[in-house]
């Protein structure tokens, strides 16, 4: 009995720090969201490639700085004591161009001591990369150096940013 109300709290625990999560997003608190994650945490998508510790934080930090018109929507969530999933959509327009981008993202989490160890976010990159970038990210996302270029600019873009 006791064992089945740990997992039910771990679970209640992951389920709100899921919703915490998307939360500070949408108030574009990088520092809230940052405090999510455990210090060694392991995040990956797309755009970003795979990102370890305290570049996890630094990159939300740095996506939630930019300009307005974030809009996150939390469509469907779940978790259990280790592990979790979540449904979500980013509405924004990209930094660089201005380009209005809607884009649909699927996530996977591991949790450890009541923090996200893991976070992989999956999304179509050549439907981003369209939206984001226009013709430019139509033509190149026919070509298998879509993946480099986009992560090639987003770690340039984190490596720069100063915002810790």
């Amino acid at each position: 009995m006791v064992e089945s109300s740990d997992e039910t709290r771990k679970e209640q625990g992951n389920v709100a720090l899921i919703e915490t999560l998307y939360g500070a997003l949408a108030r574009r608190d990088g520092e809230a969201m940052a405090a999510c994650y455990a210090p060694d945490a392991r995040f990956s998508d797309p755009a970003f490639g795979e990102l370890r510790g305290p570049d996890v934080g630094r990159m939300w930090r740095m996506l939630t700085s930019r300009g307005s018109g974030l809009d996150v929507e939390l469509l469907e969530h779940r978790a259990d004591g280790s592990t979790g999933t979540a449904h979500w959509i980013a509405r924004y327009p990209f930094a660089t161009t201005g380009r209005p981008v809607v884009n649909d993202i699927r996530a996977e989490y591991r949790f450890s001591n009541g923090l996200i160890a893991e976070h992989d976010d999956r999304f179509d990159l050549r439907h981003w990369a369209a939206q984001a970038l226009g013709p430019p990210g139509r033509i190149l996302g026919f070509t298998p150096l879509l993946p480099i270029i986009v992560r090639r600019m987003a770690r340039r873009q984190l490596a720069s940013f100063e915002g810790d």
